[in-house]
């Protein structure tokens, strides 16, 4: 499956379902083929996003320990920054807009 975040606020963000399903867990919505998040929650959702980046970059900075910012070679070199970055300024246009994102609609 693939994820289609949508705004009449913003363009779209794609994601791969692996992908997507992280950042909807982290917000706190179950991974599904259809959703919304509604312009009054969406503070709410970025908060959850921001404070997740921070705990992942300090569990990465910890397995990695005297490697610093380097990136083992092995498995998925994509931070989670790097891939929430897309949906959280979506997130953040439509609230100033005051439209709510969606997905599978």
């Amino acid at each position: 499956m693939i994820y289609k975040f949508k705004s009449q606020a913003e363009g779209d963000v794609i994601m791969l379902e692996g992908n997507g399903d992280q950042l909807l867990t982290i917000i706190g919505r179950n991974p599904s083929a259809q959703g919304i998040i509604p312009v009054s929650q969406i503070p709410a959702a970025i908060a959850a996003l921001d404070s997740g980046i921070i705990t992942h970059e300090a569990a990465e900075g910890q397995e990695l320990g005297h490697l610093g910012t380097e990136v083992a070679a092995s498995g998925d070199s994509v931070r989670l920054r790097a891939r929430a970055t897309p949906f959280i300024e979506l997130l953040r246009n439509s609230a100033r807009a005051g439209k709510d994102v969606v997905w599978g609609v």
